[in-house]
Parts: C-alpha cells; structure tokens; sequence
C-alpha cells in the first residue's frame, strides 16, 4: 500500500540522516518514531529511558495492565493499535465533567489522583501539563502508587524540568523528554512504539 511504502521511505530518511547514537535496538524502534511523527531530530537528545522502562512495559502491556491517558488525542491516537493487539483498558481523565471546572490543570491533577488510586500500577501516559504529571509523582513519593510504567512529556517552562527530574528519581519505570519539549503526539508515538515492540514479543501468547 502506498502509504506503507510511504513510512518505509520516511523512516529510511531517518536511519541515514540521524547520525551516531547509543540507543538499544529496541529504544531505537521508539527514537525514530518519535521523530518520525516530529518530524524533530532534537528528540534524539531529549528522550530518556530509565533501566525497566521497555521490558516493564511491554510485560504490562501483554498482561493487559490498564493504561491512564490525560488528554483525548493521545486517547484517539492509541485505541486502535491497542484494540488490534492487547486490548487494554484506556481511561483518559479528560473525560470527567470535573473539566468544566474554571481551574482546569487542578481539575485535570485530581482526576489523575482518582484514577491512580483506582488503578495503582496502570501504565501512565501523561502528555500535557507539569501539574498533572507533579500529582502523579506525589503518589508515587508517597508510596500510595507503584505504576508499571510512567511516560512523561509535557511541555512547559516553569517547573516542567523540577518534574522531569522528579520522574527521573523516582526509581519507577519511566520514558520521558527532558527540557522544555514535549506533546501529546511525542507520547502517542511512544506508546504505539512500544505496544509495537511488545506484540512482537508477546504476541503469540495473546492470539486467540
């Protein structure tokens, strides 16, 4: 199909173009397509891996863990991936009526908290906003949670760094971009390239 032909070519583009690196194959595989739906080589430089974070993930995944998104997009981005292969359970905590709060990031930081306690060791996809991403790690520090994996991309100026820092000491399984950038689109690619790597080893557990 054209558009198969289309993601090969790019992705070609991408292992000629991106230079040296010291990326396992497998943190590779999410690299470049992080930069590939970027379009960004700076992610390169930006994206971390902390020592569990594939082999927790991919364990989590297969055993249909329950995955907590913040926003729709990344919702959207991964349901069909996700129904075609594990078929976990997604939770966005955008969904609540709680959003029509005038204070929407302390609306969005409680609904996080909610889930969390509701699903202790989901997998955590938090794409927008330092604050949401700072309640998590405040279960997490407590003690009150131990998620299978954490991936952590906010964008921001102020305290996004303090956050990204926090998730990096926090000893839980955990991919995240350092810095000031960060999206929903940059953790959509992510998590696809993980469920990706994880039905490839996984998979023939899970058919049927």
């Amino acid at each position: 199909m054209e558009w198969q032909l289309n993601d090969a070519q790019n992705l070609a583009l991408i292992d000629r173009e991106i230079g040296d690196y010291k990326f396992s194959p497998a943190q590779y595989e999410i690299v470049r397509q992080v930069i590939y739906a970027t379009g960004d080589f700076e992610y390169k430089s930006l994206i971390r891996f902390s020592d569990r974070a594939l082999p927790a993930g991919a364990a989590a995944l297969a055993a249909r863990s329950t995955i907590i998104v913040d926003v729709p997009m990344v919702q959207v981005g991964i349901t069909v991936p996700i129904q075609k292969t594990f078929a976990n359970p997604i939770y966005c905590s955008a969904d609540s009526n709680n959003w029509s709060h005038k204070d929407k990031s302390n609306s969005a930081a409680w609904e996080i908290e909610t889930l969390a306690r509701k699903y202790p060791e989901a997998i955590f996809v938090i794409s927008q906003g330092q604050a949401v991403l700072t309640a998590l790690l405040e279960l997490i520090e407590a003690e009150e949670i131990r998620p299978a994996l954490v991936i952590g991309t906010p964008a921001g100026f102020i305290d996004v760094d303090v956050a990204k820092q926090r998730l990096n000491d926090s000893n839980v399984p955990h991919i995240r971009i350092d810095g000031r950038k960060g999206n929903a689109v940059v953790a959509t690619a992510i998590i696809n390239g993980l469920v990706e790597l994880a039905w490839q080893a996984y998979g023939h557990d899970n058919q049927g």
